[in-house]
């Protein structure tokens, strides 16, 4: 449980937002964005949820459609009027080592 749960109940945990995650696939290779490797960092705190994500290259075409799913499993575990910020980063660069040896299975690539 984190502190922000534990101050205020209805806040979901980082793992709960993390969980969630799992259902947004990045649709050019049906794998979810958690086991890609794309999501680099989750803040929950009283005022606004945060989560810092990149996609697998600068020109991913789905990019939008991709936050826009984000947005719509994330906002199911908020309460209503919660700021939730989805920040684009590309800093580290995403690279294939990042995915999860689950990822790795699916996409048919040697184990890491």
């Amino acid at each position: 449980m984190t502190a922000a749960s534990t101050i205020h109940p209805a806040l979901p945990g980082e793992s709960d937002v993390r969980e969630a995650l799992r259902y947004v696939v990045d649709p050019e290779v049906g794998v979810n964005i958690v086991d890609l490797g794309l999501v680099y960092a989750i803040d929950v705190k009283p005022e606004a949820l945060r989560i810092a994500l990149t996609m697998t290259s600068p020109a991913c075409p789905m990019g939008q459609m991709i936050i826009d799913d984000v947005h719509e499993v994330v906002d199911a575990l908020t309460p209503a009027g919660m700021a939730v910020d989805v920040d684009l980063v590309w800093e580290p660069p995403w690279e294939p080592a990042m995915m999860t040896e689950a990822a790795r299975k699916v996409l048919g690539w040697p184990d890491g």
